[in-house]
């Protein structure tokens, strides 16, 4: 019974995603203090200063901070869960849906700072540079040493060991893509990135107002800040929601799994099943026609350069009928 349990074993295979970073999560959270403090010490000398370029700059490193805080539950929730049966796939997808539900309160908070900064374009306010000024230099250096907190882990890459074939048509191979890093550690280094840039355009329109008399640039900053945060919304909800919805798979790697599959021109695709399970994580279920009475391993074999393969399953079928073109 005991070498029975070990052989089944043997054959088992890990469903936990390759997205699960400690020292990703550890920065994440120092990222989420510094910037959770700026953003309400910004959001006051905003409304204290009146300056919409400030303001915006504070709802801006908001609504990034409750991002941040969504890719740090992320973090948590799949090292919870990684182990558990539930999640068919492992727990690639949390960081992928906590990136497409920050990217949707981006959103609307880009509409909410454009209509703003459209009102006080109509209505102008008075402004308090020199208290202004000061907050934003003072936000600028957070979203930097943001910046370089989160740039430690820009370069590292994870790589998982190798793991045997099986027989039966199940591998869990190493998961290591060069194109596709951790999604969610991705997601909150743009964030970060784009808090940075929000405070350099408000700090040249309160210098602008402060020095040249030039009020006017305050709230059309707050437009080209609101603006440049529609687009990343957009770019980051089109991304993960492709992955959400099964897809993200480009069709490079869907065509070069067909062909390494029928390099020996006498297997045949008859079905195949691409999709991502995760940021860098690829799932494959094949059905493969041959009349050549191969076996799933050799398959494996040929799939094993594929780029973020995590999970595959094949099904080999036999195909002895001489009008079939495997034979």
């Amino acid at each position: 019974m005991t070498r029975h349990v070990k052989t089944v074993d043997r054959f088992a295979h890990s469903h936990e995603s390759s997205d699960i970073n400690t020292a990703n999560e550890r920065r994440t959270l120092q990222v989420v203090l510094l910037t959770g403090t700026t953003m309400a010490v910004e959001i006051i000398a905003g409304h204290w200063t009146g300056s919409m370029a400030l303001l915006a700059d504070g709802w801006h490193m908001g609504t990034h901070a409750f991002a941040l805080g969504i890719s740090y539950t992320a973090y948590l929730l799949a090292r919870k869960y990684r182990h558990s049966e539930a999640f068919s796939f492992g727990t690639g997808k949390f960081g992928v849906l906590a990136g497409y539900t920050s990217a949707v309160f981006l959103a609307i908070a880009a509409v909410w700072m454009m209509a703003e900064s459209v009102i006080r374009l109509v209505s102008p306010v008075q402004i308090a540079f020199t208290e202004a000024i000061w907050v934003t230099l003072g936000g600028l250096v957070v979203n930097l040493a943001s910046v370089m907190i989160l740039q430690q882990g820009g370069h590292h890459h994870d790589h998982d060991d190798e793991h045997d074939h099986d027989e039966h048509g199940h591998e869990h191979p190493p998961a290591h893509d060069a194109h596709h890093h951790d999604h969610n550690y991705r997601a909150a280094y743009l964030h970060v990135i784009a808090d940075t840039l929000t405070s350099v355009f408000a700090l040249m329109a309160l210098l602008a107002g402060r020095f040249l008399g030039w009020t006017f640039l305050d709230p059309v900053m707050g437009i080209v800040g609101g603006l440049m945060i529609s687009r990343w919304a957009y770019l980051l909800i089109k991304t993960t929601g492709l992955i959400l919805l099964d897809g993200g798979v480009d069709d490079a790697i869907r065509n070069k799994a067909r062909e390494l599959i029928e390099a020996d021109n006498e297997s045949r695709v008859a079905d195949l099943h691409l999709w991502r399970v995760g940021s860098k994580d690829v799932a494959l279920i094949v059905s493969v026609v041959t009349g050549a009475g191969r076996q799933a391993a050799e398959y494996q074999e040929r799939l094993k350069g594929l780029p973020g393969l995590a999970h595959i399953s094949i099904e080999v079928n036999s195909c002895d009928d001489p009008d079939c073109h495997c034979a």
